[in-house]
């Protein structure tokens, strides 16, 4: 209780005085230790309130609930005839992660995973998305330098394959080996941002017949810019196509919110269950629209444009189990509770691979 005290005495040193105490730790804090930090803090016995490691951070809210942290907010807010709180939807949030019927392994190749926090939105969107799902989502981290030197091996286990967004060279053959080993092993993918670019990369390569295919950010002058700056683009005539601040392309950076359209009878389309969808943006490079009429002749669908049809925004493979590219970052928007179609539809696809590929018995 001591640092606690001495805490406290010090925020009331510069004229604060806390009204409720969360006080962490690796066990409940005992009734008696409360009551003695509420003395000696000027908190009220109520509201020095327990919270104890736990085995997920979303039971928290529960076990703050249990001891009426809502009830002691509404008091000193002067809120009155509130009605009980409704946490039956988190309940069954809760319930679903520590009780999962189905379990699946996912592999996420990117270059940072030696700091997984880096990929801390997408850890939670998979999350959410066994949450949705019943599953356990087991996500194993790829070192795509350590595929680029030793080979996809590491891969032969896994349920699905996801390559996340990043930027800078290093580690994109191995990224684009993951893609071209999910393509052929039928193995469900979900590419975010660079994750879909170098999905184009990989098709233009090894399907299109394209085989200097690069993306200049990687390959300044690489004959086939199937991923450019739109600055760099040329139409059909070889006229530079124009990007500025302030158009409806913007500068060099497409951020923020963006509206795309999904065209009929995509899996994009069905996975969303809607025409148009709104989503998050970050990032320079884009798919290089010469190379629109080539890789569609192959068979990439372009199946996400934005709405005015100049900038391709998601990509798939017909006749593949579930192979899906989108240039925004769709882990922006999950939530616990609603989850997000992509998430979900990717822990869909990789739950059936687990069934037909290796019979487990929790993926039925």
């Amino acid at each position: 209780t001591k640092p606690t005290q001495h805490s406290v005495k010090e925020l009331r040193s510069i004229g604060i005085q806390p009204d409720i105490l969360l006080c962490r730790s690796d066990r409940e804090v005992p009734v008696e230790e409360r009551r003695k930090i509420a003395l000696f803090t000027n908190v009220e016995a109520k509201a020095v309130l327990s919270v104890p490691d736990a085995d997920t951070i979303y039971r928290i809210p529960l076990l703050l609930h249990a001891q009426g942290v809502d009830e002691t907010v509404a008091r000193k807010l002067h809120l009155e005839n509130l009605p009980p709180a409704d946490l039956a939807d988190w309940e069954r949030v809760v319930q679903a992660i520590e009780s999962p019927l189905h379990e699946i392994d996912i592999a996420m190749v990117g270059k940072y995973v030696d700091l997984t926090d880096a990929y801390k939105s997408l850890n939670e969107a998979l999350l959410h998305s066994g949450i949705h799902t019943r599953t356990k989502v087991n996500i194993h981290y790829m070192d795509s330098e350590q595929i680029e030197a030793h080979g996809t091996a590491c891969l032969e286990r896994m349920d699905a394959i996801l390559v996340p967004g990043g930027f800078g060279k290093r580690g994109i053959e191995g990224k684009i080996a993951a893609v071209r080993y999910a393509r052929e092993q039928r193995i469900p993918y979900l590419g975010i941002c660079l994750g879909m670019q170098v999905a184009v990369i990989e098709f233009a390569r090894h399907v299109a017949g394209l085989s200097d295919a690069h993306s200049t950010e990687f390959r300044q002058e690489t004959p086939h810019p199937v991923i450019a700056l739109v600055t760099e683009w040329t139409d059909e005539e070889g006229a530079l196509q124009r990007r500025q601040e302030g158009n409806d392309l913007g500068g060099t950076m497409r951020l923020g919110a963006q509206s795309c359209w999904l065209v009929p009878d995509s899996l994009a389309r069905a996975t969303y269950g809607q025409d148009v969808v709104t989503e998050r943006h970050r990032h320079r490079y884009e798919f290089n629209n010469r190379y629109r009429e080539p890789l569609r002749a192959a068979g990439l669908i372009c199946s996400g444009h934005s709405l005015d049809g100049r900038l391709v925004e998601m990509v798939e493979l017909p006749g593949h189990p579930w192979f899906l590219g989108c240039q925004f970052h769709p882990e922006f928007t999950s939530t616990p509770r609603a989850g997000h179609p992509l998430f979900q539809g990717f822990a869909e696809a990789a739950l059936r691979q687990r069934r037909e590929r290796h019979g487990d018995a929790d993926a039925t």
